[in-house]
């Protein structure tokens, strides 16, 4: 059986770094061989939140040299994480790249999404062949173009007879619905995840994260508050959907607390927590009353969102994706490096199901290193 080396490059809504993953492939058999986290520089990521607020003086200017400079970060975590596995370059098949999503706009009556971090300079810079733009096929098929890692999720982590649901939360959180039987895998974009939480804390305290979610377990939830936001339309909207910083972002943060002035910050905080929990536990209990939930991506590491949602879900086995034997924090990563796989083996990457294309698809573009 042939041994395939293939790197996973993941940058998400949460803007905290590149995740860069090296993985061995034997057949269906996956193994994590290292890791890297390449931090964001805090120039670049102020300019990639500038990028993500449309009217930005000479925008097209700022994207093209924004687009090569997250090429050039994507190109080190690399080169980082090639130097720490020692592994011959000539070992690696191809890295896959995500990209960093600077406008995600499928529902537009021309719908598109845009992920910057030129390949070609990945490419020129790491002497190893990429495979990139992974979602744009899918929206010319008529989808979503995310979430795509349901696809992953299903090879993963699926188990015949087990109601599983493995559930990212990043910057934006999204649920993989695994029945365990002959019927469709069920994914979206499920809402704001960390974003607000994170942008709430940065804005009042200048902190990056709420570290184990103690500032907002020490504030006092407002029920008021807490419905205002969880009545907007993106809840009740039925799948295929998907989100991001368009619409979970401070404008919409500033609108939906602006009557609420009286709040203790902290208590805004809790709220925020909530509003992330209370739209899982209600998306998780229209898929099924009890099941398994397996957390990954940031949010696996906040114990207090943890225990919110165990308080919420009463019927559900809640772990993180580590008792699946996948560490919560390279789920994504290890996807990409898997969608690489699936473009060089010309097998397709989407689920129509969950995206809604018109049809499966090998999804990505090659951009060699030669």
């Amino acid at each position: 059986m042939s041994i395939q080396y293939y790197i996973g490059l993941m940058s998400g809504t949460s803007m905290d770094g590149v995740d860069a993953v090296l993985v061995k492939f034997e057949g269906d058999k996956l193994t994590l061989i290292d890791t890297h986290t390449e931090p964001l520089p805090s120039h670049l990521l102020s300019g990639l939140q500038r990028l993500c607020q449309s009217g930005s003086h000479d925008e097209i200017n700022y994207l093209g040299t924004l687009d090569r400079s997250v090429g050039q970060l994507f190109a080190k975590a690399v080169n980082a994480l090639v130097s720490k596995a020692n592994i011959d370059k000539a070992h690696i098949k191809a890295i896959g790249s995500h990209g960093q999503t600077v406008r995600h706009m499928p529902n537009l009556e021309m719908g598109f999404t845009l992920q910057i971090g030129d390949p070609n300079t990945i490419a020129a810079l790491t002497d190893i062949d990429v495979i990139a733009d992974f979602r744009r096929k899918d929206i010319a098929l008529g989808g979503q173009g995310a979430p795509l890692v349901p696809a992953f999720h299903q090879q993963s982590f699926a188990q015949t007879g087990s109601k599983r649901i493995i559930l990212n939360i990043g910057g934006i959180s999204n649920i993989t619905y695994l029945p365990g039987d002959a019927s469709a895998v069920i994914g979206f974009d499920n809402g704001p995840g960390n974003t607000l939480i994170d942008t709430w804390i940065k804005q009042i305290k200048d902190e990056p994260y709420d570290d184990d979610g103690q500032w907002a377990a020490s504030g006092k939830t407002d029920v008021k508050l807490l419905n205002q936001m969880l009545s907007h339309a993106y809840f009740s909207l039925s799948a295929p959907k998907s989100t991001g910083r368009e619409l979970f972002n401070q404008a919409w943060l500033e609108q939906q607390t602006a009557d609420f002035g009286y709040l203790d910050e902290a208590d805004i905080q809790s709220t925020l927590l909530d509003l992330t929990c209370h739209s899982i536990a209600n998306d998780c209990l229209k898929l099924a009353d009890k099941a398994e939930l397996f957390v990954c991506g940031g949010g696996a590491f906040n114990q207090e969102l943890l225990r919110r949602l165990a308080k919420l879900l009463p019927h559900y086995h809640i772990d993180t994706t580590a008792a699946l034997g996948i560490d919560p924090q390279w789920v994504e990563g290890i996807a990409f490096a898997w969608l690489a796989k699936r473009y060089h083996d010309s097998l397709p990457g989407n689920l129509p199901a969950v995206t809604g294309a018109s049809r499966l698809a090998v999804l990505g573009g090659l951009f060699p290193a030669a």
